[in-house]
């Protein structure tokens, strides 16, 4: 028997596509340079805006959004690896993609971090909104960090494309799919999962730009 349960509430796929969509202009941005830095600025505001949302949503969102619930100690890793975890008990993110999440988000808020202090080192027009609040030396380091942290955050979305294909490869499930639709099919009965409001989604993104939009325009 089949039972094909609601697993993602809309917020956390909205936060996932529009992470998606921001890391791609994030890149090509880069990658181009010159004038295509402000887009860069533009699309590492809106990541930060996505990360302190889904750190909100991390802790009073939806059970799979939940850090609290799919972030596990060793013991829940090692009974996965095992097979004696099966996924329909812990529905959402198992415990090694628990990890990849933290990792992807660590990363994620490094390389934003770091760009809001960063330099354009060609031409200083397109230099991040607290580059002037430290000293130009520091600047430019952070900026040498900026672009290493990045080849790293690009590893590990690469190790995260792979977990999907592995996934519809060899399990049989399709993760894209179910991170589109919201609903995920599972050989035996999940747990019951409790889902946030959108009020509360609301909020949380209203909270998540007020702390971008003063960052950016009350120090920058």
């Amino acid at each position: 028997m089949q039972y094909r349960i609601k697993l993602w509430d809309a917020p956390t796929r909205l936060f996932h596509w529009s992470l998606v969509a921001l890391f791609g202009v994030m890149w090509w941005s880069g990658e181009t340079g010159g004038d295509a830095l402000r887009l860069h600025l533009l699309a590492g505001y809106g990541i930060a805006g996505l990360l302190l949302f889904r750190l909100l949503w991390g802790v009073l969102g939806s059970d799979t959004a939940r850090f609290a619930r799919f972030v596990r100690g060793p013991g829940a890793m090692l009974a996965y690896l095992r097979g004696k975890l099966p996924e329909h008990r812990i529905p959402g993110h198992n415990p090694l993609g628990a990890l990849m999440v933290l990792a992807l988000l660590g990363l994620l808020g490094f390389q934003v971090g770091s760009g809001l202090f960063a330099t354009d080192v060609d031409s200083f027009l397109w230099d991040g909104p607290l580059a002037k609040l430290i000293n130009s030396d520091l600047s430019e380091a952070i900026t040498g960090w900026h672009k290493i942290s990045f080849k790293l955050l690009l590893a590990a979305v690469g190790l995260h494309l792979s977990a999907i294909v592995f996934y519809r490869l060899i399990k049989r499930r399709n993760l894209v799919v179910a991170m589109l639709s919201g609903w995920q099919t599972y050989a035996s009965q999940p747990p019951e999962l409790r889902f946030a409001s959108w009020k509360l989604a609301v909020l949380c993104a209203l909270v998540a730009v007020g702390v971008v939009a003063g960052v950016v325009n009350g120090l920058g």
